[in-house]
């Protein structure tokens, strides 16, 4: 028999961002096991139809009119202009499956293909954009009085999941990143849903790329990600400001990453250092030298940069919403903590050293058993569930 035929679609690729990171990796993994693969995907300019072994890769630009969504993210309305490119390459590739990330332009046009062309359409939830939207609309309420602005904000929010889990519910199977939004796309879409998590590259994220002067004696709290709104970049600040007023002061910021709220980070972090976007060994270093990582986000639905830090020998402090809390051990690799509680957290770690060591060491630990590999045998082996028996892979 033939192996899995896969037409991915992904929102982002070339972007810093989890689905990007998942999607590179999700192509490389094809590329590792000889898996037939055709990524179509956004990108600066156009590419034409590139075929290297069994993957094939088209590549088409947003246009000039793009709307922006964040710093290096953009939606293009007259994505559909490539529908006769994107066709063409499709019915050349001749899928099995048509995979989509989420209800972009793209994912939008690789599940409209697949219901003309009649084709099995996979989707997994990677971003938690009902609660983007309830998060980036609150200016909209701003003049309203707090329970007004509150029921406003929720009701954006009703709104974007009715509509997304109404886009999931075209797929055969889906996919998600933690447990609790399986459970949710399950009960919105009547569809199985399965765990693709995320792997680590435990060589490049370890604690030996520590890299700092004895004479450094400060601790460092980390932040990895994009510096916008949805993240509760905010909290960073608070976290300051009451760690200051507990007369700890041996600290400092290590901000890596861009976006829409740098301005006003750097103005309310003083004594941060902001290193822009990192990668690869730079990065590694960056993290491996931090002493704690606060991840201050609600909306994430894995927390990819969580799992990197653990990898690197960093315990972290997270909120219980999201994917995050499901990396992180409370009161072994790190603590799980309501806003109010971040600082507290952070100075239980910071007063002692006992405790602080022997975190670093678990978080480590905890990380060795993500693998990308095992991440997308499960997706294929989920393929294999829904598809039609002439079409079923062998074991890969």
């Amino acid at each position: 028999m033939s192996l899995t035929r896969v037409a991915y679609f992904p929102d982002s690729f070339h972007e810093i961002n989890g689905v990007a990171h998942t999607s590179r990796h999700f192509e490389d993994f094809a590329r590792r096991r000889n898996l037939p693969f055709l990524c179509v995907r956004a990108g600066g300019r156009a590419q034409p139809l590139l075929t290297e072994g069994h993957v094939t890769t088209l590549e088409l630009p947003r246009g000039m009119f793009s709307i922006p969504l964040d710093r290096d993210l953009r939606l293009d309305p007259a994505w559909l202009r490539h529908v006769p490119a994107v066709t063409r390459a499709v019915r050349a590739f001749h899928p099995d499956i048509i995979h989509v990330t989420g209800p972009s332009e793209v994912g939008i046009l690789g599940a409209l293909l697949a219901l003309a062309l009649r084709i099995p359409l996979a989707a997994s939830w990677h971003t938690n954009v009902h609660e983007y939207a309830a998060t980036r609309s609150r200016w909209l309420f701003g003049a309203l009085p707090p329970r007004a602005a509150l029921l406003a904000g929720r009701s954006v929010e009703q709104m974007a999941l009715w509509i997304a889990t109404r886009y999931y519910r075209r797929a055969r199977v889906l996919f998600a990143p933690n447990p609790g939004l399986c459970r949710l796309l399950e009960r919105h879409t009547r569809r199985s849903c399965h765990l693709m998590q995320r792997g680590i590259d435990h060589q490049l994220f370890s604690p030996d790329h520590r890299d700092r002067h004895p004479s450094d004696t400060e601790f460092i709290l980390g932040f990895v990600g994009r510096l916008s709104v949805e993240k509760n970049i905010a909290l960073l600040a608070r976290v300051q400001r009451e760690l200051d007023s507990r007369g700890l002061r041996n600290f400092r910021f290590r901000i890596v990453g861009q976006g829409s709220e740098e301005a006003w980070l750097r103005r309310h972090l003083p004594r941060a250092e902001f290193t822009g976007i990192l990668r690869g060994e730079a990065l590694a270093r960056a993290y491996a030298s931090m002493d704690v990582f606060v991840f201050p986000s609600h909306t994430d639905t894995f927390g990819n940069v969580v799992l990197e830090a653990l990898a690197s020998g960093v315990p972290a402090v997270v909120t219980p919403d999201g994917g995050p809390r499901s990396l992180v051990r409370h009161g072994c690799t790190g603590f799980i903590a309501e806003d109010t509680g971040f600082s507290a957290a952070i100075a239980r770690i910071l007063a002692d050293p006992a405790l602080h060591a022997a975190m670093r060491g678990q978080a480590r630990e905890s990380a060795r058993a993500a693998s990308w590999d095992a991440v997308f045998e499960g997706v294929y082996a989920a393929y294999r569930d829904v598809l039609p028996a002439p079409s079923v892979a062998k074991a890969i």
